[in-house]
């Protein structure tokens, strides 16, 4: 009885320390995040058009626990809506005005996340000549469009798209009217197809452009010209304005889309697909 005794408290000694051993190796769980309550992000229709948001934002309503209402519309209408309190932080893409927001106290600092560029697309028989006139010279590219008057499509909704549309006119001394030129007051994807089925040139982003292109007549015309830099900003907006704000939302979704994980998502969003990246992280 001795003999099994001895073994039986070997066995249990030995299962112990096994079990001790394993608890010891198992990696630490991390910590649950407190739930949040939903938040509304007000963003352009780029980030909502290409894909991205759908992408990487599973992550965050995973890891809160919560739902993250889009709003996809102008950088101009997300900042309306910031200031009017109805969204609780922005994604747009106009850094002078978003600074403006800023500084006239609607939004809690201003944080770069990534950035692509803007494109001039149009029919592929191309003819303003843009090709061989322009070059990469946007604005070079935009003046011969009006020179010619041939059909050019504008967003006409002040997004940031349009925002940059318009200071390029001003840069080519140019206001554009007649006939030629429609302006449209839609978002990127719907303004694309009204562009190509009317055989139309038009700036665009390239991450919506690419994530359409097979269903447009359109090809790419005009690209590289530093002026069409293209720079996506995160801004929480100002509990202070509005009490109804979800101040520790914001506060997380920033955290959230600057940390290291999240831009490195970025980085691989549209490779498998386009061969490259569709933004550039660049958060901070």
């Amino acid at each position: 009885m001795k003999k099994v005794l001895s073994v039986v408290l070997l066995v249990a000694l030995v299962l112990t320390l096994v079990s001790c051993a394993k608890q010891n190796l198992a990696p630490e769980q991390p910590a649950q995040e407190e739930p949040l309550e939903p938040i509304t992000l007000a963003t352009t229709t780029s980030t909502e058009n290409s894909g991205l948001l759908a992408y990487i934002l599973p992550d965050f309503e995973a890891k809160y626990n919560t739902q993250v209402k889009v709003v996809a519309v102008g950088t101009g209408q997300a900042m309306e809506m910031g200031k009017n309190g109805d969204a609780d932080v922005l994604l747009v893409h106009a850094k002078e005005s978003e600074l403006q927001f800023v500084a006239e106290g609607y939004g809690v600092d201003r944080h770069e996340v990534m950035y692509n560029d803007f494109i001039i697309v149009g029919p592929p028989e191309d003819p303003a000549g843009l090709k061989a006139g322009a070059g990469s010279d946007a604005v070079e590219a935009l003046k011969l469009i009006a020179g010619k008057q041939v059909p050019f499509t504008s967003r006409g909704d002040n997004s940031g798209t349009h925002q940059k549309e318009t200071a390029l006119w001003k840069e080519a001394g140019i206001e554009p009217a007649g006939d030629w030129y429609k302006s449209v007051g839609k978002g990127m994807g719907p303004s694309l197809t009204f562009a190509s089925e009317e055989k139309a040139y038009i700036l665009t982003d390239r991450a919506t452009y690419l994530s359409m292109k097979d269903s447009l007549d359109l090809a790419v015309l005009v690209e590289g010209d530093e002026l069409l830099f293209n720079q996506y900003g995160v801004i929480k907006v100002n509990p202070e304005k509005h009490p109804g704000i979800n101040k520790r939302g914001a506060d997380k979704f920033v955290e959230w889309i600057l940390s290291e994980e999240v831009q490195a998502k970025i980085a691989e969003f549209g490779k498998d697909k386009f061969g490259q990246s569709l933004f550039i992280p660049n958060g901070k």
